[in-house]
């Protein structure tokens, strides 16, 4: 039997025998002494030389300068497989992969381990420093490697790159139609605006042409009166003249009867065109006129910071029913109620509410010439459209409402079940009428034009009126809205800043002025109102009669 001794070298005619005869004892060898033709059993494994090491090489191994700082794992925890790519000539074997990829901490050392502690690809640096066989469970690579191929890891690792794959491009397509669809709804916005302005300024032409035909009428008529002033004065003078001269000859000649009986005609001729004179125009009945601006339209344009806004589009939204009398659609959140519907050609300005129990909300949409239905619960609007625009609604009973109609100085009483809203009878009233608020078979009703409040029964006969205080003066300015119960009414007027307490025979019974948070608001609505009148009212759907009365549009 011939053993082999550590750091010496075999004699020749040996060195086969003992390496065959080692390669069937042990697996693993060092590789520094297998170089020497002597195949000793591995002890250790040095990471920065990548051999595996026998024991005396694996003492002496950090003695040397240049191996004085190296890496060295020991039996328990050194690689299990041959570092192939190094080992000896007499002992072939397959190579590993190989490992190119850089450290991504120490960039000049290559990827080699893996940590699962981490799930980290590690460098032989950051098995020194960070990774410790002590604190880490740390594999050489080549050792766990084969265990990948056509693995459920690898097979589920490739499904969630196809899925993340499938995923981008999907929200890639989608960002593509949306944007597409956004620039689209821009333009369309944009051509809205363009469209907007044009019936603005059409508008503004109308009223313009307005003030210029009522210029011209009373041009013509100082034109015409200073004529016929002209001419009668004209004629008097002329015949008074002809008189004058008759008499002067007369005179002169001394013809008594002539004369007296020419005097006697020039003198009712003077009395018939004292009489004429009299009648004709005087100074006092030509006016000298100046340009007052509309201060409603004026004071719009200096307030208001833009001509609209681009607002989110309800792109879900049920198509139009056939019925273009009432709408129903549903809503995207029952309880962020929008009530805007897909029928309104305008802003949604809701002037009016009033709320029945247990789950619905009746509103007045004045510039949509509407009244909307809205179920709280479920999320359903149902429209009633209006000729004119509505200002105010109360409940009168369990299936009726009554709402005010400024315009047309009337109050439409509506009916109403659970999915539909239909017109009945209507009351005409003696004025604009604004707010409205019923209790127990009683309407209170207010009035802009002229401003008072009127406490009448369903059939629209008036019981108390109510304009004056007890000095006799106006109670009101532009009485607003309005709302009762029991015992009181309850009118607000922003023109004099004030809420109002009346009981149901009319008497004034408290009133509270100067109030500012609430001259504020109602200011703003009177503005809005305002613009609304002058500016918007008839853009889109023009009222045949419409005209300027007063100042007041009817």
């Amino acid at each position: 039997i011939f053993m082999a001794v550590p750091g010496k070298k075999a004699s020749q005619k040996f060195s086969t025998t003992i390496s065959q005869g080692g390669a069937e004892d042990f697996d693993i060898f060092c590789e520094i002494c297998d170089r020497d033709d002597i195949r000793l059993p591995s002890f250790g494994y040095c990471v920065d030389c990548e051999e595996h090491l026998c024991h005396t090489c694996f003492s002496n191994h950090l003695r040397p300068k240049p191996s004085r700082h190296h890496q060295l794992l020991d039996k328990e925890h050194m690689p299990q497989k041959q570092n192939l790519h190094k080992s000896s000539k007499s002992a072939p074997s397959a190579l590993a992969d190989d490992l190119t990829k850089p450290c991504t901490k120490h960039t000049k050392e290559v990827i080699k381990f893996y940590c699962h502690d981490h799930n980290a690809l590690i460098c032989s640096v950051c098995v020194t420093l960070e990774h410790t066989p002590t604190s880490c469970h740390v594999d050489y690579i080549p050792d766990i490697s084969g265990q990948i191929v056509d693995s459920s890891e690898l097979k589920k690792t490739l499904k969630d790159i196809n899925t993340l794959t499938d995923k981008c491009s999907q929200i890639s397509k989608d960002l593509q139609q949306r944007v597409a669809l956004s620039t689209t709804s821009l333009q369309d916005a944009l051509t809205e605006i363009e469209k907007f302005r044009k019936e603005i300024n059409h508008r503004l032409d109308e009223l313009k042409k307005n003030v210029r035909d009522t210029a011209a009428t009373i041009q013509s008529d100082n034109n015409d009166k200073l004529k016929t002033t002209e001419t009668t004065c004209d004629v008097i003078n002329k015949s008074l003249q002809a008189s004058a001269d008759t008499l002067k000859h007369l005179n002169s000649h001394k013809k008594t009867d002539q004369l007296f009986v020419e005097l006697k005609i020039a003198q009712q001729l003077i009395q018939n065109n004292e009489k004429t004179t009299s009648q004709l125009p005087t100074v006092n009945d030509f006016d000298v006129y100046i340009f007052e601006p509309n201060q409603a339209i004026k004071n719009v344009v200096q307030d208001e910071k833009s001509l609209g806004i681009l607002s989110n589009k309800k792109l879900e939204q049920p198509a139009k029913p056939k019925n273009q009398f009432a709408v129903a659609m549903k809503m995207s959140s029952p309880r962020n109620i929008n009530a805007k519907t897909s029928s309104d050609k305008r802003t949604c300005y809701i002037t009016g509410l009033t709320v029945s129990s247990p789950n619905k909300i009746f509103a007045a949409d004045h510039l949509n010439k509407s009244v909307k239905m809205i179920d709280i619960i479920n999320g359903v609007i149902t429209q009633l459209q209006l000729d004119l625009y509505p200002w105010d609604v109360t409940i009168v009973s369990g299936d009726s409402l009554a709402v005010t109609i400024p315009q047309s100085e009337t109050i439409q009483f509506i009916s109403f079940s659970h999915d539909s809203l239909s017109l009945k009878n209507k009351l005409t009233v003696d004025g604009q009428c604004n707010g409205i608020s019923y209790h127990q078979g009683k309407m209170a009703v207010t009035f802009k034009c002229p401003a008072k409040l009127q406490i009448m029964d369903l059939k629209g006969n008036t019981e108390i009126t109510v304009d004056t205080d007890f000095s006799g003066g106006s109670i009101f300015r532009v009485a607003r809205f309005v709302t009762t119960n029991y015992d009181s009414i309850y009118v607000s007027d922003n023109g004099k800043a004030m809420i109002a307490r009346f009981n149901w025979q009319g008497q004034l019974m408290e009133r509270r002025a100067g109030i500012s948070s609430l001259m504020e608001v109602e200011n703003k609505l009177y503005r809005r109102e305002q613009l609304i009148e002058e500016l918007v009212g008839s853009i889109k759907d023009k009222d045949p009669d419409f005209n300027i009365q007063n100042d007041q549009k009817p």
